[in-house]
């Protein structure tokens, strides 16, 4: 963890700045904070509030919140299946501070589970190595029968809770400008905006209905991007001896600066940070038609003996979209009855293996996205606890207009009027068909990749138009035969 990246994403300091800083740290010495604070590019207040918030790094084997014969258990299977010699790789494996390694090591020693090989590095570098003696093979052994795991030392689930509590997504305030930003290349109403803004930043469960194609999911990914606070991410954290992996890098986005600072030397690093947790963007989890019960449970390996967290675990402090909600493999009415404590208390209850059960603060943004009626998918009990519900519903025809010039002027083509009124009139005239907001784009592409066929450069033509509307839906007739009349109604295409 780096101070610079943590600065950098809370928008105090640029890029630009921190190089330079570490520029002035090479020649100089200090810490990265105080440099900037010196140059004028960051309030010395700014930089303390920024501390405050992170996790603070255990000064003790007893402020890790870990028993000593844990932390043994982890020390020596990283030794004996991860090669770990010195107390900096063992450092970097249980992110752990030196302090609370040298203390480890002491310990070790005192029950002979160690050896000192001698010096690895030069001069003001230099450090001991260690290897494991017979005992300590043994108790890698043993400790390896109670679990696989190996790594990060894993937090309390008291600090756990306490830390959900501290950076709820309440205390971010979304106002107009940021909502107006995170839409702007998106055809949204005024009325949509005023609805969308309170849902937000109320932090409970919002429901996104209408019909298909008309943006539901994208809505979704943009509210999943419009947070920007930094949350902090544990490894890992216990409960009654189990270890329950949380920090995911397919799922959680760490905060870093981009590759020209990857030549930063070591000190930049602050101590004064607790590197069991990652710092990262509010997390932004979305799940489909593959969701099932057991996924929203813990997931224990019976070969490794560890867990891992369920997916809405992983989304704390971020946002939880159930995409095609009703399409799931369970029935609606059983995923709901999952979710209707957490929905109105705010807290959910796990368990473990043992029987043992626990819970957590249910701090995240859950929004259910269905193009499905709502009364056929939840009953008035569970309406009620979704307090925000927002209709997305097809574009009117002058929306339709400025979507279809917008992508055509975006994919290198002319749409002008007579183009998208042809298109309408198509549609919905001379097919009756509804329109939706995915079409412009499907109809463009259709249209492009015809030209790309024929040799010709991208342009709007009739055929070309009418032949990418065919693809758009099917005849729905009996033995597909030719059918006049409303036989040969029009259906949207199941792809």
């Amino acid at each position: 963890m780096f101070i610079g990246d943590i600065l950098v994403a809370h928008g105090l300091v640029t890029n630009a700045d921190v190089i330079a800083a570490l520029e002035l740290q090479r020649d100089q010495g200090g810490r990265v904070g105080d440099i900037l604070v010196t140059m004028g590019k960051l309030e010395l207040a700014d930089l303390e509030a920024v501390i405050h918030a992170a996790p603070p790094s255990p000064r003790s084997i007893a402020e890790t919140g870990s028993s000593l014969p844990a932390l043994l258990n982890l020390l020596m299977k990283g030794m004996y299946a991860g090669g770990l010699e010195t107390p900096s790789m063992m450092g970097d494996l249980l992110k752990l501070p030196p302090a609370a390694i040298r203390q480890l090591l002491v310990e070790a020693q005192e029950r002979k589970l160690l050896s000192v090989l001698g010096s690895a590095g030069v001069q003001a570098v230099s450090e001991l190595r260690y290897t494991l003696s017979d005992q300590g093979r043994q108790w890698a052994r043993d400790a390896l029968q109670q679990s696989h795991y190996i790594g990060p030392a894993p937090v309390p689930l008291s600090v756990y809770c306490e830390r959900i509590a501290r950076q709820r997504i309440t205390n971010e305030r979304i106002d107009r400008a940021a909502i107006d930003t995170a839409f702007a290349d998106l055809v949204i109403s005024a009325n949509f905006v005023q609805e969308i803004g309170p849902a937000i930043n109320s932090g409970r469960a919002i429901l996104l209905y209408g019909p298909a194609g008309n943006g539901k999911t994208s809505v979704a990914e943009k509210i999943g991007r419009i947070f920007t606070d930094v949350v902090y991410i544990p490894y890992c954290f216990e409960v009654d001896g189990q270890i329950i992996k949380v920090f995911d890098p397919g799922i959680h986005t760490p905060v870093q600066i981009k590759s020209e600072t990857a030549g930063r030397v070591a000190s930049v690093r602050r101590e004064d940070f607790d590197l069991r947790w990652v710092p990262c963007r509010r997390p932004f989890i979305v799940v489909g038609g593959e969701l099932t019960l057991e996924m929203l449970d813990l997931s224990f390996n019976a070969h490794a003996k560890f867990y891992e967290a369920p997916l809405h675990i992983k989304a704390l402090g971020g946002i939880f979209v159930i995409d095609d909600f009703g399409r799931q493999l369970v029935r609606p009415e059983e995923l709901l009855n999952r979710w209707i404590v957490p929905l109105e208390s705010r807290v959910d209850y796990l368990k473990l293996h043992t029987g043992k059960s626990f819970s957590l603060p249910f701090d995240e943004l859950v929004i259910f996205s269905t193009n499905m009626l709502p009364r056929d998918l939840m009953d008035p009990a569970f309406l009620r606890r979704i307090p925000y519900k927002t209709a997305i519903l097809a574009p009117t025809r002058e929306e339709y207009r400025r979507i279809f010039q917008a992508i055509s002027k975006g994919a290198g083509f002319e749409a002008v009027d007579q183009v998208v009124d042809f298109v309408i009139a198509e549609l919905c005239e001379r097919n009756d068909f509804p329109l939706a907001s995915f079409q412009p784009k499907f109809i463009i592409d259709q249209v492009r990749a015809a030209c790309k066929f024929q040799g010709i450069p991208p342009q709007y033509r009739p055929d070309l138009i009418t032949m990418a509307l065919s693809n758009l839906y099917t005849k729905d007739t009996v033995g597909y035969g030719v059918v006049s009349g409303s036989s040969n109604r029009r259906e949207l295409a199941a792809a």
